[in-house]
């Protein structure tokens, strides 16, 4: 059943049937079920060809591959997730404030609680892996034992994530980064609280899917270096909630020696007044044209500068 209102066409966009959105509140289960919802256990037949009926679907949309699942969990599991999310930063947290992310901030699950990091293991796991491959099509997919840049995400009131390309090589691992699953966890979220995820095409002439942060939706795409996807609608929740998910990314060992790595790429939305990352931009030139030990000598200096 497709959920009606629950991806729209971007901004000049003429309006599409949403069929990338698959809802199952009609039947109240949860689209992928669990052995054990307390600790979030997947169990491995029942998973095993989970996500083939979806792939069509999932390969033929626009602008590039992806698909939103509402229902995709257990409730009472991301509700949990609630419950336990964390109040502080821990050791391994991210905190963005500048032009490109503001007020953004990352929690890694190993600093959570024996339930919420048993719940993030299992998306490690090989039946989550198995209903992933069976839905892209991508095989051979490997999980983030570190959850790079991953864990819970929560963009505070008046904070926004730009229109970007992800980072493509994970250097701890040396693999190929290939595929993004975002779940969220906003309850009774309406479009005008912002923070929609805006899909846009690889010309950024315009976003393609605005697809609502809405409570137990599950997005997964394909990423490449002009997948280009963001939330540049600020929050605006009239109790000043903030917006929060969990972030889940998926590699191949596929890398190539010759391929350039790079780290996010922002895009600035035409007609917008988005700026241009000076920062990562000028660190490219650097690493370009100086040599190794010279560039790393200048990033650490930038690094204590803007810290």
């Amino acid at each position: 059943m497709v959920k009606r209102g629950a991806i729209q066409p971007g901004p000049g966009r003429a309006p599409t049937a949403n069929k990338y959105s698959i809802d199952r509140k009609a039947s109240c289960v949860a689209y992928l079920t669990m052995s054990n919802t307390d600790f979030g256990v997947f169990d491995v037949e029942t998973l095993k060809d989970k996500g083939t009926e979806l792939h069509d679907q999932y390969a033929n949309a626009a602008p590039f591959p992806h698909i939103a699942i509402d229902d995709f969990l257990p409730a009472a599991t991301l509700d949990k997730c609630l419950q336990a999310f964390p109040n502080q930063r821990d050791p391994d947290s991210m905190a963005f404030d500048r032009d490109q992310e503001r007020f953004k901030t990352s929690y890694n699950p190993d600093y959570l609680s024996a339930e919420i990091r048993a719940l993030f293991y299992s998306f490690n796991s090989r039946p989550f892996i198995r209903f992933l491959e069976n839905l892209t099509g991508i095989q051979k997919l490997v999980p983030d034992p570190f959850f790079l840049g991953g864990g819970f995400h929560e963009i505070r009131q008046g904070g926004h994530l730009s229109v970007h390309a992800d980072f493509n090589f994970h250097k701890q691992l040396h693999l190929e980064r290939r595929l993004n699953v975002l779940i969220y966890l906003n309850h009774d979220w309406q479009p005008e609280y912002g923070g929609a995820l805006e899909l846009w095409d690889q010309d950024m002439t315009g976003a393609v899917q605005s697809i609502n942060p809405s409570f137990n939706r599950c997005v997964v795409f394909t990423t490449t270096g002009d997948s280009f996807h963001g939330n540049p609608q600020p929050v605006n929740h009239p109790n000043q909630q903030p917006r929060r998910s969990i972030a889940l990314y998926y590699y191949t060992a596929t890398w190539d020696e010759r391929a350039k790595s790079y780290t996010t790429q922002f895009k600035p939305r035409p007609g917008s007044q988005d700026r241009p990352d000076w920062r990562v931009k000028t660190g490219e030139v650097v690493n370009d044209v100086l040599p190794p030990i010279a560039s790393r000598a200048i990033a650490r200096i930038r690094h204590k500068i803007t810290k």
